[in-house]
């Protein structure tokens, strides 16, 4: 069966430029897209549009949010097959069971809360970490605009567990379909009690966790085809961090998120909620088997 890149989408602007990523994604892939839109609280607003069109709110506010969706994906990709679908629950519930039948799922960075964007919609937060496929949230620009393959260069966070996962594959598989080289980063940092300044202490131990890192990212990458240009780094830094200041310089971070055994789903770790919150580029955040 052939999976479509599925977009929630709720008439938001950041929803919307999610709908021109995707729609450039699934082209990418030569895959179908699905726009879905699910609410429950709308049912609620819209009152006085819905009395001079003589239909319910949410017949006309859900109907009007999906059409502009879907000739927003039309005109960004005209040769991409575009389905729909209006479900009557809550988002974020609806997005992670679809996700159980999609190649990836691509949320904006919020809703139509008004929240700034600097801080993460709990509807991506939910999605991103209860998923069953890689999920995309187009965090960076903030003009509606969805740029792809600007900075040329997919961006992979290289974990505790690096070896054939699957956010290593999936950010090979993004490099090799846009042709552009993927960036390994893999952060590393000295206990507190060996970062002293005495010469004793700094030196061949601060080597040593390098050297480990430079053997992460070797072990990461050894199933990577050797036709793809991969530039490796190592940077002692906390991995937040080293991945916010790479990411201003990606086009899309790839991270993994590992199952935890009592928990529902995903649950999302102090690294990948940070980026989610803070990156300059479209995050994907792919799930690991337990």
């Amino acid at each position: 069966m052939d999976l479509p890149i599925i977009v929630g989408i709720d008439g938001s602007e950041p929803s919307l430029r999610a709908v021109d990523w995707a729609a450039d994604e699934a082209a990418l892939r030569g895959a179908g897209l699905r726009l879905v839109y699910a609410s429950l609280w709308e049912r609620y607003e819209g009152a006085c549009l819905a009395h001079d069109l003589g239909k319910p709110s949410e017949e006309v506010m859900a109907q009007d949010i999906v059409d502009t969706a879907e000739r927003r994906a039309h005109r960004r990709q005209p040769g991409v097959k575009v389905t729909t679908d209006l479900l009557p629950e809550e988002p974020e519930y609806a997005l992670v069971r679809e996700s159980r039948t999609a190649l990836a799922v691509v949320v904006g960075c919020r809703g139509r809360s008004g929240l700034t964007e600097t801080l993460l919609g709990s509807v991506s937060v939910m999605v991103a970490g209860h998923a069953y496929c890689p999920v995309i949230v187009l965090r960076g620009s903030h003009d509606n605009q969805a740029r792809s393959g600007v900075r040329g260069r997919i961006l992979l966070g290289v974990g505790e567990k690096p070896a054939g996962t699957a956010a290593v594959r999936f950010a090979t598989e993004e490099a090799l379909l846009r042709g552009v080289p993927l960036e390994a980063v893999r952060a590393w940092r000295r206990p507190v009690h060996e970062t002293t300044g005495h010469p004793l202490i700094v030196g061949e131990p601060a080597h040593l966790y390098e050297q480990h890192a430079v053997e992460a990212l070797e072990e990461a990458l050894r199933d990577v085809p050797e036709g793809l240009q991969v530039q490796r780094r190592t940077v002692e830094a906390r991995a937040r961090d080293a991945l916010l200041a790479a990411s201003h310089e990606a086009d899309l971070l790839v991270v993994g998120a590992r199952r935890r055994h009592g928990h529902l789903g995903l649950q999302l770790g102090r690294v990948t909620h940070g980026v989610l919150h803070h990156a300059a580029c479209p995050v994907a955040v792919v799930p690991e088997p337990a």
